[in-house]
Formats: structure tokens, C-alpha cells, sequence
């Protein structure tokens, strides 16, 4: 184990990570010695946005506790489409748009993760699945499964009603051989995932369970509202990017510091390394003291994606924002350094 003696699952489950377990029995007894697990992400897009947190959060949680996290970027997968979780169709994207994304995605995961001596991975499902025989896939990975059992998961159920495709309907397959291949060759037992990916690391268990006669397994995390309802990480202006030239650290951080007072604690837990003791006492503020929650929210968060030299930027910035107004054509930036020299 890593730090301390702690159990990474007693932490998943104080911290809110847990939406569903396929085994609330096994799962913390694997955890007590070091394992490897994995979270597949979509390249559809150059940047991870704040949606995207708590799948990598866990990660890096795993990492802290001595565990081997692989982050799989949907190289081959992306060039389907998962329809979990989607009225409809993706966009299919081209191998040089995947690529890139994959490239630019890579940089993101090393604020969270330590990719030195192999103590995480960062992998491509494209090295594999896009070097499969179809024949011999259908015949060898194709044979398990169940096409009833496929049309009862609640995604493709969801999509059956607006119009499926037959290249998404593959995906699940395909998702589920990620799992299986990463079992086989890096030793993995657990996928994670966002709640909408069950169907999909269910299917992954039960093709380990057949073709390697093995037991896996599977954890998925809760989709994050917050508290007036909204989707979390979207905001009138779209989603908040981890990528500084979409939102910038001073934007990133002052999402953060507007978080309704009912989210502070629960995202104080989510989105910071703080500990929990500490989160306690900030959960107990009320009225104008939640200020302060949030201001080491805002600052804890703003500080793991963009760094502690930004984040005390963004925190000054913020701070002078709220006690005075911008001259014209001035940003927040120059605000605070004109406000250092008088």
C-alpha cells in the first residue's frame, strides 16, 4: 500500500466517488494490496474539462495509495463512438484529429498522475484495436455475447429510441476487449468509470470471465450535479477546460469560487487532495464564512490543473476584482499588478 495503511476504498466512499461496485465484498479486500486499474477516456475533444474530474481524481487517489493506475486513451474507440450516455450519434473523427487529441490529453493527465518508473501508464487502444482481423474477431470475441443481453443495457436502450447504429452497437465489444487486453498483458483487475459505463465494464468481466476463466472487476462514479440541478462543469459559456488557452486560470478559479454554498463541502472532497477532517470544518461554515471555503476550493482546484504559481495569481486577482472595478480594456492580471506597485 502507499500512504499510511488507509484502504483507497474507504476513501472512494467518504470522498463520494462510488456510484456503483461489482463487488462491495472483494473490492476493499484487493485494494489492501497494490493493484492495477484502469479508466478509459474519449479523444473527441483537445482538452479534458471539468466533467472530467473525478474519473481522473480517482486515479491519482489510487496512485496516492500505492496503487498502478492506466489512463486508456480511446485512440481505436473514439474512431466508433460510445453512444452511453448520448441522444445521439457522435461525431465521427479522423485518425490525425484522434491523434491529436490523444497528444494533447497526455500533457493534462501528468498534473495528476506520475508516469516516472511506470508507476502509471498512459496507453492508446488504437495500438491494439485498430490491428484486429474482423473474422477473427467476431469468431473469437464476437461468440460471447449476447445480443438480448446487449439490447437490455440501459445505454443502447436509451439510443434504441432515437436510432442506433450498427458501428455503435460494436462499441460495447470493443470496450469490453480493452478490458480483457489490459488484463492479459498489465495484469488489470479494476475498470472505472463515469455510472453510464456500467453496462460496458460489465461486459469486460463476464469476456475475462470466459476467455480467461478469472475474476475482474468494476467500480463506477456518480454523475456530479450540483445543487440547483446542473450538470457539473457546464455554465452558461460552456464547459470549463483544463486547457489555459480555453479557460484561463483566473476564469478556471473563479468557477470554483462561485460554487453554490451547498456544493462547498461535497466538491471541497470530490476536487482537492485536502483531507477530510480538514473538509469537515470548512462544511461547518455558514453565511458570509463560506467565503472561505470556497476561496480554498477555488484555490486547491485552480492549483492541481495549472499549478500553485497560477493559482496564487488567479487567488490575488480574484481578491482585487472583488474590491474594486476594472479600469477600461484592463484584465485582471494587469488589476493586480498595478495594485502591487501603488
Amino acid at each position: 500500500m502507499g500512504k499510511g495503511s488507509e484502504n483507497v476504498y474507504g476513501v472512494f466512499v467518504e470522498r463520494g466517488f462510488i456510484d456503483q461496485v461489482t463487488d462491495e465484498k472483494r473490492i476493499p479486500e484487493i485494494l489492501e494490496e497494490s493493484v492495477t486499474c484502469y479508466i478509459g477516456f474519449d479523444p473527441t475533444a483537445s482538452s479534458f474539462h471539468v466533467g472530467n474530474l473525478v474519473p481522473i481524481m480517482s486515479l491519482a487517489h489510487m496512485q496516492r495509495h500505492g496503487h498502478r493506475p492506466i489512463a486508456l486513451v480511446g485512440g481505436g474507440t473514439g474512431l466508433v463512438g460510445d453512444p452511453s450516455g448520448k441522444d445521439e450519434m457522435r461525431q465521427i473523427l479522423t485518425y490525425e484529429e484522434i491523434h491529436k487529441n490523444a497528444e494533447a490529453q497526455k500533457k493534462q493527465f501528468s498534473r495528476f498522475l506520475d508516469f516516472s518508473n511506470q508507476r502509471a501508464l498512459l496507453l492508446n487502444n488504437a495500438d491494439w484495436l485498430t490491428r484486429l482481423n474482423y473474422i477473427d474477431f467476431l469468431r473469437d470475441i464476437g461468440v460471447h455475447f449476447s445480443v438480448n443481453r446487449m439490447l437490455a443495457t440501459e445505454s443502447i436502450k436509451i439510443r434504441l429510441e432515437t436510432g442506433l447504429s450498427f458501428i455503435e452497437f460494436n462499441y460495447q465489444l470493443l470496450q469490453a476487449y480493452d478490458f480483457w487486453h489490459l488484463f492479459k498483458h498489465y495484469d488489470c483487475l479494476i475498470q472505472m468509470g463515469g455510472s453510464d459505463q456500467w453496462g460496458n465494464i460489465v461486459a469486460g468481466i463476464d469476456l475475462i470471465r470466459r476467455l480467461e476463466g478469472k475474476q475482474a472487476y468494476g467500480v463506477t462514479f456518480p454523475l456530479i450535479m450540483t445543487a440547483d440541478g446542473r450538470k457539473m462543469g457546464k455554465t452558461e459559456k460552456g464547459a470549463v477546460w483544463l486547457d489555459p488557452e480555453r479557460t484561463s486560470p483566473f476564469d478556471y478559479y473563479q468557477f470554483w469560487i462561485n460554487t453554490d454554498d451547498r456544493d462547498v463541502k461535497r466538491f471541497l472532497a470530490l476536487f482537492t487532495f485536502l483531507p477530510m477532517e480538514e473538509i469537515e470544518e470548512y462544511g461547518k461554515l455558514k453565511g458570509s464564512e463560506m467565503r472561505r471555503g470556497k476561496e480554498v476550493l477555488a484555490f486547491e482546484a485552480t492549483k492541481i490543473v495549472h499549478g500553485e504559481e497560477e493559482a496564487k495569481k488567479a487567488k490575488a486577482a480574484s481578491k482585487a476584482v472583488s474590491y474594486t472595478h476594472l479600469r477600461a480594456h484592463e484584465t485582471p492580471e494587469h488589476l493586480v499588478c498595478r495594485l502591487l506597485l501603488e
